[in-house]
């Protein structure tokens, strides 16, 4: 049986491929609205991410898929007769403000999808414009208090973007992670409740550990972290990995693109096939566990 959503699971190892302009425009070249035959071309796509999941054979009360409804709901039904856990996103995809995908009509949405999270990403930086902060926090607080009624957990993925062109590197190390404390704080404020935060990876322990005080703060200790990967290069994850893995709080990890993109654009050229694409991916996501698990002295 799959584990009490509402209950932190103690590990938790993600395979995000709820990306729908990244598969449409970047992988495909597609632009909306997609034919019947190009939405097959894309749900295929998203097939051989699930089959490099299923094959990685990771334990149910750990393994689990954030993928969407528009692409995924047949993947979304497979994981859940297998008993996956399952993640599935509210928001529209490519938007610099938070916009439900379905409108008024996303609370049925939710209930015919059914995932064990309902996740939203969320770009929030408390440094920016202080008035679509605002209008944000408030439709994010109306959900947030909409999934508490129906016991549906929430899966927050926060983006702090930069509105001070700093250097990256410099932003990273020394901005966004007090931006990060700040932004949860403030969101937990105007009534935002998130079981998980899936955030961008810190290069210090000491920022990984303020996180996880900001989540859990106010007697929040149920909330836990898990980190996102941001399409960075190999190295840059397993850095991030081994920083969050070693701090109680941090339980596990989302790794989309990292995992399975050279794959998927390789098959898509006609390069390996759909079942080595997803021998590759089965083997990078194993890979991350191998590093976040190494980190915690599993």
């Amino acid at each position: 049986m799959t584990p009490d959503p509402m209950n932190t699971p103690a590990a938790l190892y993600i395979l995000p491929f709820d990306h729908r302009d990244s598969f449409e425009h970047g992988l495909f070249g597609f632009s909306p609205p997609l034919s019947a035959e190009q939405t097959k071309q894309v749900k295929a796509a998203k097939q051989v991410v699930y089959q490099g999941f299923v094959q990685a054979g990771v334990s149910l009360d750990s393994g689990g898929i954030l993928v969407d409804e528009q692409f995924g709901s047949e993947i979304l039904q497979d994981a859940h007769a297998r008993g996956v856990l399952t993640a599935c996103p509210a928001e529209k995809s490519g938007q610099d403000e938070f916009d439900f995908e379905y409108g008024s009509e996303y609370q049925a949405h939710i209930e015919a999808m059914n995932p064990t999270w309902v996740k939203v990403l969320v770009r929030y930086n408390p440094a920016g414009d202080a008035a679509l902060n605002a209008r944000q926090a408030s439709t994010l607080a109306g959900l947030s208090k909409y999934l508490q009624q129906t016991q549906r957990p929430l899966m927050f993925e926060l983006l702090v973007p930069d509105v001070a062109d700093q250097p990256q590197a410099d932003y990273d190390a020394q901005t966004r992670p007090g931006l990060m404390v700040q932004a949860i704080h403030e969101l937990q404020d105007a009534g935002v409740e998130a079981q998980l935060w899936k955030v961008e990876g810190v290069g210090r322990r000491e920022d990984a550990e303020a996180l996880v005080q900001a989540a859990r703060r106010g007697r929040r200790d149920d909330a836990a972290l898990i980190l996102l990967g941001r399409g960075a290069d190999d190295a840059q994850v397993k850095r991030w990995l081994e920083v969050a893995a070693g701090v109680p709080g941090f339980i596990g990890f989302a790794v989309g693109r990292t995992t399975f993109w050279d794959a998927l654009k390789r098959w898509r050229a006609g390069e390996i096939s759909a079942e080595q694409a997803s021998a590759e991916i089965a083997r990078n996501y194993s890979g991350w566990i191998e590093v976040f698990e190494g980190g915690r002295g599993v």
